[in-house]
């Protein structure tokens, strides 16, 4: 039965470092990290999302305010409202949450993000960074998986990593974290068009889902004793369930945990993970602005 790795434990860790790192801030600087959260619409999950976010900011010590604005609020003034909390010095974080409404230009608001500001770590000056390995925000997901496999002590060096996804929120930034230097894996990455992808996952020592298909690897697409980590959130139907579903990942849990060697779990797994990493890279931000 493979190990659990409890992606909630971890994150309490981080989170109760970055609270340390806040106070720290605050007590040299005369005021906290400051994380502004922008929500365009009424979207219930991004609702969820943005509340949860909020509240793990003030528990860690951070500013946090979220800043509401209708459905119908125009681009331009999207746009007007990011200027002005780039200009704003005692902003050191921005997270526009997507999705944002049809009429807006998501690429065109990632990249009116100050990059010092960017703790998504979506703005292209911080995805080029990434990829030549120099120093920078990473995007929160992909940084909490590294966080859980370097604090549950997976070997990566000389690792084949294959990475199931190529998002450029998860599957791309993934894969070049797990090339740098201090991880050292061997990546592969397959997408929908892959050719005989079970071949490939079985290969993989460390195996990231990312797919967004419920249940989609199998314990035969595992290695045996390989590290499984579980990227997907999936609803899938069970009238059995007060809420007439269950969330599932793109992992057949109870099956592939008689195989590989660790495992994440849905939920529990990498979602607490990248609120974590979100607090970590505003507290950074705040650092690195500072100086």
């Amino acid at each position: 039965m493979a190990h659990l790795i409890d992606g909630t434990a971890v994150a309490a860790a981080v989170r109760a470092e970055v609270a340390e790192g806040a106070a720290a801030f605050a007590a040299a600087h005369g005021r906290r990290p400051a994380l502004r959260v922008v929500l365009v619409g009424e979207n219930p999950a991004s609702q969820s999302y943005v509340r949860a976010k909020a509240r793990a900011a003030g528990q860690a010590g951070i500013d946090a305010e979220t800043l509401l604005r209708p459905a119908d609020f125009s681009q331009a003034d999207l746009l007007a409202l990011i200027a002005d909390l780039n200009a704003d010095p005692a902003v050191d974080g921005i997270l526009v949450q997507l999705p944002l409404p049809e009429h807006v230009d998501e690429a065109a608001v990632t990249r009116a993000i100050d990059p010092d500001k960017d703790v998504d770590g979506f703005h292209p000056e911080n995805v080029g960074r990434l990829v030549l390995g120099e120093d920078t925000l990473e995007p929160c997901t992909p940084a909490g998986i590294v966080e859980l496999l370097r604090r549950t002590g997976v070997e990566t060096t000389g690792a084949h990593a294959v990475v199931l996804g190529r998002s450029n929120i998860v599957g791309k930034p993934m894969a070049s974290l797990l090339l740098r230097r201090g991880l050292d894996c061997t990546v592969t990455v397959c997408h929908s068009r892959t050719r005989d992808v079970d071949a490939i996952t079985r290969q993989a020592d460390i195996l990231v889902a990312a797919i967004g298909r419920a249940e989609f690897v199998t314990a035969d697409m595992v290695k045996p004793g390989a590290t499984v980590i579980d990227v997907g959130i999936n609803r899938v139907e069970d009238e059995s369930r007060e809420r007439g579903y269950r969330l599932v990942g793109d992992i057949d849990f109870d099956a592939v945990s008689e195989v590989a060697g660790a495992i994440t779990p849905v939920p529990g797994g990498v979602g607490p993970m990248t609120i974590a990493m979100l607090l970590a890279n505003t507290l950074r931000a705040a650092e690195r602005r500072a100086t």
